[in-house]
């Protein structure tokens, strides 16, 4: 019983070490700036090589039946080891961007042995309101995303490799932590023919994809919206002519404010259903995709408020889309079918990333507007899970 009681703090703290590898390099981005040269497009296209590597991996997973056949924590932490080793050897490679991006990559890999197989942890040890329990896990993937720019703000009197060496030792420390806790008893132990047809069987259901749509508009706003924010910020910085130091902290808090959002939609969701939540969230950062770059000449004050709430809302939709996907999805293949889930969804976050990164310094603020179809298109699918809830008990 008490390792039951210890099980999901223990998750959600391991899945915000592990998860700190993911933007590592942004964390970053303005001393490799200054001290290699390397621009914004640049930082865009390692942004794209972890996402791709994500992708790459997540499908693997499915393919293969590795989320199913095998034990989720022994996943979880080779995942967090191999994470750390390559997040620690991009230091030596920074100068050289073929290899800098080959490395980027193989960090997605070994995250899509982290982010899907830390949701199967939770569904494994909580099976009762899993939309509360994964929104916790969900924030600490933002408190994780957000990390790197906390590590470079309390290291700017150090060299910059300072901040990947801190967060591949979070990885390690999150992994070995995963191992000692083990799999949940409420999922199967395997299911050992696990294929990736097992992951896409879900899509036939018509509530499933309505989920999985309204997931994948969520996706499409929400990584090129986090690559952006140190631009974001660093505009209001200037503007205010501030000092420059105050730009890392700002964007962590910015980014981790998300993990109240998290939290507090889970709390909703337990009240008035994973549906309403995500909606309401998702309609949040729509409005701002939409409003944002027609206030772009308003009080620096004000867009860094604004920019409070974006954060806050635009993760807090993420663990509500999980846990309505994994209440529909096949039980015996939950782990396939989240690792195909999550992989068209971040196959949808590449477009995003590249346009943001690469129009940001013509356009600035207008770019925002490229973010607004996803939330738009993620709302009109998800009218029917709302209807179809509403005549369902609670799944949370």
């Amino acid at each position: 019983m008490e390792r039951s009681r210890l099980a999901l703090p223990l998750i959600v703290l391991a899945q915000w070490c592990g998860t700190s590898l993911w933007f590592s390099i942004n964390g970053v981005a303005a001393s490799l700036g200054s001290d290699l040269g390397i621009r914004e497009a640049e930082i865009g296209h390692l942004t794209l090589a972890v996402q791709l590597g994500f992708i790459v991996g997540t499908l693997t997973i499915a393919a293969s039946g590795l989320a199913d056949r095998y034990r989720a924590s022994r996943i979880f932490l080779s995942a967090s080891l191999a994470g750390a080793l390559v997040n620690l050897a991009f230091i030596t490679v920074a100068e050289h961007h073929a290899l800098a991006l080959l490395l980027r990559f193989a960090t997605g890999l070994c995250l899509a042995g982290i982010y899907p197989l830390g949701m199967k942890l939770v569904i494994g040890w909580t099976p009762r309101h899993t939309g509360a329990a994964l929104a916790w896990l969900v924030g600490m993937l933002t408190l994780g995303t957000a990390m790197p720019h906390l590590l470079r703000g309390a290291t700017l009197d150090l060299p910059w490799a300072w901040t990947l060496i801190l967060s591949s030792a979070l990885a390690v420390a999150g992994g070995i932590a995963v191992a000692l806790l083990g799999d949940g008893p409420h999922l199967p132990a395997n299911a050992s023919r696990a294929r990736l047809k097992d992951g896409l069987a879900a899509f036939r259901d018509r509530h499933f994809l309505s989920v999985a749509g309204g997931y994948f508009g969520h996706c499409w706003e929400l990584y090129a919206f986090w690559l952006l924010v140190p631009f974001l910020v660093g505009r209001e910085v200037t503007r205010l002519q501030a000092p420059a130091d105050w730009a890392p902290w700002l964007s962590f808090s910015v980014i981790a404010v998300g993990a109240l959002g998290c939290i507090l939609a889970g709390a909703l969701s337990r009240r008035h259903g994973s549906a309403s939540a995500a909606n309401l969230a998702l309609a949040t950062s729509g409005a701002l995709c939409l409003i944002y770059p027609w206030l772009g000449q308003a009080s620096p004050l004000l867009l860094l408020a604004l920019l409070y709430l974006w954060g806050f809302s635009v993760i807090a939709d993420s663990a509500q889309f999980s846990s309505l996907a994994s209440a529909t999805a096949p039980r015996a293949h939950i782990g396939a079918t989240l690792a195909v889930m999550n992989a068209i969804g971040f196959t949808l976050t590449l477009p995003g990333i590249w346009l943001g990164a690469s129009l940001w310094q013509e356009h600035e603020l207008s770019v925002l507007w490229l973010l607004l179809p996803g939330p738009v298109l993620g709302l009109w699918s998800m009218r029917g899970v709302a209807a179809y809830v509403r005549r369902q008990p609670a799944s949370s």
